[in-house]
């Protein structure tokens, strides 16, 4: 899909309805996406809780014909370097050739009785790129229970560039129908490069 005044609206839109500092965060978007045609795209606001403080997070990811954007937003409050609240805006833009892994876990009630076309209660979906790997180690064994040699460490690295969770109770259906879409988008054209 090309970039349209309807699709730039629709992105507009979905900043505005996370009600998460709107301003801000279409400025940063929008330099970040510049004047390349978009694709689809996936606003995700979250809320968490830090102690005794409410912190909020929005997360817009937007595909165009050759990239992959990122754009984070995090509030704060004010501390030893600020005297008042702030927000940190970042965009990361990757090329889509970049794109090493998409992963689309989906939670269904009652699978037993599941129709296709019907809405998953949540999915998370991973995306990595190579930016950012977790190693997990433990020491490695063999069989034998009463071996005490080294057998040094055994493990796993994990893309573990993006992770975000939408849920139907805490997002609303449209919002996982939403993510669901621009996953789709983005597999189609990563696969358009491999």
């Amino acid at each position: 899909m090309a970039k349209t005044s309807t699709t730039t609206q629709g992105l507009r839109a979905a900043i505005e309805r996370s009600g998460y500092y709107p301003a801000l965060v279409a400025e940063a978007v929008e330099a970040a996406v510049g004047g390349e045609p978009m694709r689809s795209y996936l606003v995700h606001q979250e809320t968490t809780f830090d102690q005794n403080e409410v912190r909020r997070h929005v997360t817009v990811l937007v595909l165009t014909a050759n990239r992959f954007i990122v754009s984070h937003t995090d509030e704060q409050a004010a501390d030893s370097t600020s005297p008042t609240p702030y927000a940190t805006t970042s965009t990361e833009s990757v090329k889509l050739g970049r794109i090493s892994s998409i992963v689309v876990s989906r939670v269904v009630a009652n699978p037993e009785s599941y129709k296709p076309g019907t809405l998953p209660r949540e999915i998370v979906l991973t995306i990595g790129w190579g930016a950012v790997s977790r190693i997990d180690l433990e020491p490695a064994a063999c069989g034998d229970p009463d071996c005490e040699a080294d057998h040094g460490y055994t493990g796993s690295s994990t893309a573990d560039d993006l992770s975000l969770r939408v849920s139907e109770a805490g997002d609303g259906p449209e919002t996982v129908r939403q993510a669901l879409a621009f996953a789709q988008a983005l597999s189609e054209a990563t696969a358009d490069l491999h």
